[in-house]
């Protein structure tokens, strides 16, 4: 934060990214702030696996063999069901 307030991203400016430090720290509706330490964290471990060459490609084997249980239809039809509670409108969009 002291680099951003200070102009180290700015060329010097300390007024260009003024109203974005005075959000995070008098505001931060979307708890930047709070969960940065859990970011930082998280980070690490990403770096630490990719070091461990072994380890990073079975993580990326695994993750897109599992992708395939992914789909954002399912996901949005599942929200409208499981936590929204609504039903889908029939579509006026002719298909061809």
């Amino acid at each position: 934060m002291d680099l951003i307030a200070g102009g180290f991203f700015s060329n010097g400016d300390r007024e260009l990214f003024r109203p974005l430090v005075e959000s995070l720290l008098n505001r931060d509706e979307y708890l930047v702030l709070a969960d940065y330490q859990s970011y930082v964290d998280a980070q690490q471990q990403v770096s630490d696996a990719y070091r461990d060459e072994r380890t990073w490609t079975r993580m990326s084997i695994l993750n897109s063999a599992r992708v395939g249980r992914f789909s954002s239809d399912r996901s949005i039809r599942e929200y409208c069901r499981d936590i929204w509670h609504v039903t889908p409108v029939a579509s006026t969009v002719r298909q061809p």
